[in-house]
């Protein structure tokens, strides 16, 4: 019983003693921060992109001695894209995905101040486009009603920004609801967790759920001073309903605007009013066909931007860094190409930003700057939006290459002088016949005249194909340069001629009329299908080759353009069989 008593005796003295410390504790951590949050501006904002957009604007009382810690709940973690620190005159170190204070249920940020904090600095947080969820009228918008700090704030207020053409309906959250896109939250508490949702009205077309992986901008330079702008994009749509237009942001100085697919086809376009930051103008684009969920697409906007001037032999240009996009580009590279044999003076590479590169060949100088995570939001951070550039040029460079044409014509005619003094002649190949066309005589075609369309139709065919042979086995090396090219020379002089007497034939068709011309029509309008298609197949291997065609794209473009080179040569094919039947 003594025992007990002394037990508890000891309880009691040691919880006296220690009360005091323990009651001393969480009063101080506020004076031990040194600073106070007097105030945020929380800003939500949905892209065209459907990219959600935070931006807290903090100002606080005090000095911020170690780092500031800033997050939201936990589930908006795995949306976020990008995240920016800054006042009006510097950008702020800040490490994504800390924890808030040993605090679990959040996604925090940290930003740091190397040379002591401002009053007023902004933080901005760029989340992927899932966040929305569409329905037939609008969007519903999933965001956090507010920022999450490691202190009490004394005031937050909230704004969603929104398209003009639209309308917040109705903000849902633990601490109530609102029927309007701005509210104030007075003392909001430290690690603060409310999730929200926003009802927004808004028509078809303002929003489009789209992911930009890749933009690559290709400014070309002429001899002139004149400037050509090729935009290529790489679009994915990743809403749940199809796209048959898209709006893509230009400059507002750009001029003759084209637009069009990886495979040539043109998009139609139509110019919007500029941007309300009027560094902008938007252009929409109707697709040739629908973009359905997960499906991507390559856009080529290109256009010309007003000249430039020269002092005697220097040219200088702004090279814009940061468009003012409306979407989030995740990879965006620009690439400038002065003319052949220019120099490119500024910048040097010793002093330029660390993603720019220059390239240096024989007479080709070319600069490229990599940016990653491009949006408008960059236009707010204190940073270098344009670089100079400057080249010299000498006009006269325009006369070299044709001079060396000249020159290297004349060395190898000198040199094929002496050689075939050197070696016997060759056996000249002989002369082709051409091929005797029947007159016609009347207004239906005689026997004679279709069964020698036919002939020198499939003749010309097997001749094409023993060219292709030819120039493979040259290629390989199985057949000498010479024997190739007096082989060749030979195929294509027969060639010539069967082509006239097929254009020859060709107009007796037409004259005849009726089903005779009919066939004629449709065999033109096959040949040129088969024309388009091989350009597009050297086109698409050239791209390829240079590595801007992914091999997925490539191997699905040469998959649809043979399966269009078939049915291009099948049709020739039956309109020679009904021809040669005509002869039976």
């Amino acid at each position: 019983m003594k025992r007990t008593i002394a037990i508890l005796a000891l309880a009691v003295f040691l919880l006296a003693a220690l009360l005091p410390f323990s009651l001393s504790i969480k009063p101080v951590s506020a004076q031990e921060k040194g600073y106070t949050i007097q105030n945020v501006d929380h800003q939500v904002e949905v892209m065209y992109s459907g990219n959600v957009v935070i931006r807290d604007t903090v100002t606080v009382n005090g000095q911020i001695a170690d780092g500031f810690l800033i997050g939201f709940p936990y589930k908006y973690g795995s949306y976020i894209l990008k995240g920016v620190a800054f006042d009006s005159e510097n950008v702020f170190p800040i490490s994504l995905g800390v924890q808030l204070d040993e605090r679990s249920g959040f996604y925090g940020a940290e930003v740091t101040f190397p040379e002591g904090s401002p009053q007023v600095f902004t933080v901005v947080f760029v989340l992927s486009n899932t966040l929305l969820t569409s329905f037939p009228e609008g969007f519903y918008l999933d965001f956090p009603a507010y920022p999450s700090f490691a202190m009490d704030a004394a005031r937050c207020n909230v704004t969603l920004v929104v398209p003009p053409e639209a309308s917040v309906i109705d903000v849902t959250k633990d601490d109530g609801a609102v029927a309007s896109g701005k509210f104030v939250k007075d003392k909001l508490v430290a690690f603060a967790y409310f999730p929200a949702n926003a009802t927004i009205s808004l028509t078809e077309g303002w929003i489009r759920q789209i992911d930009v992986p890749t933009l690559n901008r290709i400014v070309t330079l002429g001899a002139s001073g004149e400037v050509t702008v090729s935009d290529n994009y790489r679009i994915v749509n990743n809403s749940t309903s199809q796209i048959t237009s898209l709006k893509l942001d230009i400059s507002v100085d750009a001029l003759n605007i084209v637009a069009r697919d990886e495979a040539g086809t043109p998009f139609k376009s139509e110019m919007l009013p500029a941007s309300t930051s009027g560094l902008v103008s938007p252009v929409n684009l109707t697709l040739a066909g629908p973009l359905r969920n997960g499906q991507s697409i390559a856009v080529i906007v290109e256009y010309t931007l007003p000249g430039l001037t020269a002092d005697q032999t220097r040219f200088a240009m702004n090279l814009e860094l940061l468009t003012f996009f409306s979407y989030y580009v995740r990879q965006a590279s620009i690439t400038v190409v002065p003319p052949e044999g220019a120099h490119i003076v500024t910048p040097q590479l010793s002093s330029a930003i660390p993603s720019l590169t220059l390239g240096r060949e024989l007479f080709q100088e070319t600069l490229r700057i990599d940016r990653e995570g491009l949006s408008y939001v960059d236009r707010d951070v204190p940073s270098e939006k344009a670089l100079q550039v400057a080249y010299d040029y000498n006009p006269l460079w325009l006369s070299l290459r044709p001079a060396f044409w000249v020159w290297g014509l004349a060395a190898v005619g000198s040199i094929a002088v002496v050689f075939m003094r050197q070696r016997p002649k060759p056996a000249k190949p002989p002369k082709p016949q051409r091929i005797a066309v029947p007159k016609l005589t009347g207004g239906r075609l005689s026997p004679d005249q279709i069964k020698t369309f036919v002939e020198a139709y499939e003749e010309k065919i097997r001749i094409s194909s023993e060219i292709k042979l030819l120039v493979a086995r040259a290629q390989k090396g199985r057949i000498p340069r010479r024997q190739y090219k007096v082989q060749r020379r030979a195929l294509e002089l027969r060639t010539y001629s069967l082509s006239k007497t097929i254009v020859e034939l060709k107009a007796m068709f037409r004259s005849a009329g009726g089903n005779y011309a009919d066939l004629i029509r449709q065999l033109d309008s096959a040949e040129a299908e088969l024309n388009r298609v091989e350009a597009n197949m050297r086109s698409a291997e050239a791209r390829r080759g240079t590595g801007e065609l992914p091999l997925e794209e490539y191997k699905k473009s040469v998959a649809d353009l043979q399966k269009r080179k078939e049915k291009a040569e099948s049709t020739i094919s039956g309109i020679l069989l009904r021809l040669r039947e005509e002869t039976r």
